[in-house]
């Protein structure tokens, strides 16, 4: 190791850090108090209530945008509930799931398999038929007498991998209990999410729902103030750090776990250049950073057809001012196509390649309407896609 680095980690191991507890800026801390979520933690305290009586409360479908405290809330509820149940002797389940994780519910089996696990019950990993491993979801339930409550965290992310069907067989499970019962809580990013659905699913699942609203930039200053009183040292935040980092939240849609990445990855700045304190100067390094890291690993995991059209709007917007549109984007993507032995997909399924990129804010397109010749979209590729390292991670994965 190179004398200059030995001597930069030899006098970072020994200098103060800015930090005295990293962890509350992690999404993972729960916090003593929910602030600004009092009205809607009460709200689903109330519509969950009966179930300490043993009575089914209503399904519940919870939405609103990433970072507004959906699963925070919810998992205070619910252990509240649990702590209650258990001082009383209710004979109450909580299951928290989140659609999300690999090998839990990306398939109908795997997940059916998990909630079995969650009452003792040991399930092969594979082999059963679907209809067996729901008799012996639906058998372990009843054996159980309790009342359940099952969580679904990014319930989107289920329906994306497995359909409706899973939905439809938990929403009518209680047709075939007796001696217990289950509730659904759904919480999904996706406001539209129950629009999708099958109809037989959307009446039964959203029989309360509840919309979590954004955060404005008041009461992320409010969050943000609190999880650096705990998390920093006294007199390590410039005055204007908390301000700049709560207008840049509150511009992405009030996400308030972004606020909290941002004030943590600029206090690692801070400490990584050996100031005494957060400047707002660290506040934009973040902000630049972690557009360009989520970018370049929403990239590197979107499939070779979604990386060849993301390739050809980067090329074809080379050099222009103003948004191209798709059919540019398209007669560029065929050409892709046949250097790089990809099959090509029709302009339409194209469009929606471009519109699933635009919802992961990697790109921006909107329809606009041409009169009698049609729709189409405008799109604009930002400035961090437009470099050398965007081109090669994209060229290498295409193989071009």
């Amino acid at each position: 190791m190179q004398q200059e680095l030995v001597n930069f980690l030899e006098g970072f191991a020994s200098k103060k850090s800015i930090f005295v507890n990293k962890k509350v800026f992690q999404p993972s801390y729960k916090p003593t108090t929910i602030l600004h979520r009092n009205d809607i933690i009460e709200q689903t305290a109330k519509i969950l209530a009966p179930v300490l009586k043993l009575e089914k409360p209503s399904n519940l479908f919870i939405y609103g945008k990433t970072g507004t405290g959906k699963t925070l809330s919810i998992k205070d509820v619910t252990d509240g509930f649990s702590k209650l149940a258990a001082s009383k002797n209710i004979p109450l389940k909580i299951i928290y799931i989140n659609c999300k994780l690999k090998r839990v519910s990306d398939t109908e089996y795997r997940l059916i398999a998990q909630l079995s696990r969650e009452f003792g019950k040991t399930i092969p990993a594979t082999g059963l038929p679907t209809d067996e491993i729901y008799k012996i979801f639906f058998n372990v339930v009843e054996e159980s007498e309790k009342a359940v409550i099952l969580v679904l965290d990014e319930i989107d992310q289920l329906t994306k991998k497995t359909g409706s069907e899973v939905l439809y067989n938990l929403t009518r499970i209680n047709e075939d209990l007796s001696k217990s019962f289950i509730s659904l809580i759904g919480i999904s990013n996706d406001l539209n999410f129950v629009d999708t659905l099958d109809p037989r699913v959307k009446s039964s699942l959203s029989e309360e729902e509840l919309l979590f609203p954004p955060y404005n930039a008041f009461q992320i200053q409010d969050i943000l103030t609190e999880r650096s009183d705990l998390g920093f040292a006294k007199n390590t935040l410039d005055s204007g750090v908390i301000p700049k980092c709560a207008a840049y939240a509150a511009r992405e849609h009030g996400d308030a776990r972004r606020a909290l990445e941002l004030l943590r990855i600029a206090g690692e700045l801070a400490n990584r250049s050996s100031s005494k304190k957060v400047a707002t100067r660290h506040v934009d390094e973040a902000e630049e950073k972690i557009d360009r890291d989520r970018i370049l690993d929403a990239i590197r995991t979107q499939p070779k057809q979604a990386q060849a059209a993301l390739f050809s709007i980067i090329s074809t917007s080379v050099g222009k001012q103003n948004p191209i549109f798709t059919g540019a984007v398209y007669e560029f993507y065929k050409e892709i196509c046949t250097k790089t032995g990809l099959r090509p997909l029709t302009q339409r399924r194209l469009s929606d390649i471009i519109s699933e990129l635009d919802m992961l804010g990697i790109i921006t397109a909107r329809v606009i309407s041409k009169g009698r010749y049609g729709r189409t979209r405008e799109i604009v590729a930002p400035k961090t896609l437009q470099t050398d390292a965007v081109r090669k991670i994209l060229k290498d994965a295409i193989n071009l």
